[in-house]
């Protein structure tokens, strides 16, 4: 018998402040890339958060299986440290609110690679969710008129194979760390990302960006709030409210956050095209009948 609860109106207030964080991450990630290079503002938000889970490590070390070192750092690549720099790359050229949206497809991949690599079933109005969800995709892509169209695909792949990471991530962690808290997987994985982030970023330029650059401590301070906020925080936050009602519930922020980036993308002066809204449409569709019970 489960012993989640009925969401009350606390769950839902926390659901909400979550999605607005995490739907804020895409516009921050532009305000980073003000004063830093792209991979510099993913290798940060690595730097950054992992400072955050030290204090984790150290609380936590006596349950820690160091043996699974290989796995955690699979799983660190995979969740965290590649998607971080490829939203970063791809968005010098892909706009905030379409990263946001693309970003939803995670739940897409997540069933096609559950289906392929650990096989799972995959039941027939998830099939049209899947459709949903590519045809979604294409109209975001495909619909941007302000960029060429090969310049839309080349670095809307990079969000999508993000994605796909994201969707590997949560397929291997149930598959190798079902019996591990998830705090503890956050927090080892960015103990093995971070030194290798920060050894980069001294021979970078980061550093000469960070005292040079006349928007530095705004663009810093985005990567800030991205990594102890957005990623350290509200990871805990999240698995609270999994515990405290439902995954079905907790989940409904893939239904949010695309909302909340679009907002921001258009407060900022993005613009966003009729076929592009089209696709914002069928993605929101494609992740409901994946995610239907």
């Amino acid at each position: 018998m489960s012993n989640s609860k009925s969401p009350n109106l606390k769950s839902v207030g926390i659901l909400i402040l979550l999605s607005i964080i995490w739907g804020s991450s895409f516009i921050l990630i532009k305000k980073a890339l003000i004063a830093f290079k792209p991979v510099d503002v993913g290798l940060l938000r690595i730097v950054l958060t992992m400072l955050t889970f030290i204090p984790v490590i150290i609380i936590k070390r006596q349950e820690i299986n160091w043996k699974k070192w290989k796995l955690f750092l699979l799983v660190g690549l995979t969740g965290s440290g590649l998607p971080a720099v490829l939203f970063a790359v791809a968005q010098t050229q892909v706009s905030s609110s379409v990263a946001g949206v693309l970003n939803s497809m995670t739940p897409v991949f997540t069933l096609i690679l559950g289906f392929i690599l650990f096989k799972k079933k995959i039941i027939k109005y998830q099939v049209f969710g899947i459709v949903f969800g590519f045809v979604g995709a294409l109209l975001l892509l495909l619909g941007d008129q302000s960029t060429s169209l090969s310049v839309n695909l080349a670095y809307g792949s990079l969000v999508i194979l993000a994605t796909i990471m994201y969707a590997f991530n949560a397929n291997a962690i149930n598959a190798f760390f079902h019996d591990t808290k998830p705090i503890i997987i956050s927090a080892v994985s960015f103990s093995l990302l971070g030194p290798a982030s920060l050894v980069y970023l001294m021979f970078s330029g980061f550093f000469t960006d960070l005292i040079t650059h006349e928007h530095a401590i705004y663009s810093f301070s985005s990567v800030l709030f991205l990594a102890v906020i957005g990623t350290g925080i509200c990871t805990v936050i999240f698995f609270k409210l999994l515990q405290d009602t439902d995954a079905v519930f907790a989940s409904s922020v893939a239904f949010i956050i695309p909302i909340v980036a679009l907002f921001w993308g258009i407060f900022d002066g993005e613009q966003l095209y009729i076929s592009q809204l089209a696709g914002v449409l069928a993605v929101l569709i494609g992740i409901y009948l994946i995610k239907k019970k």
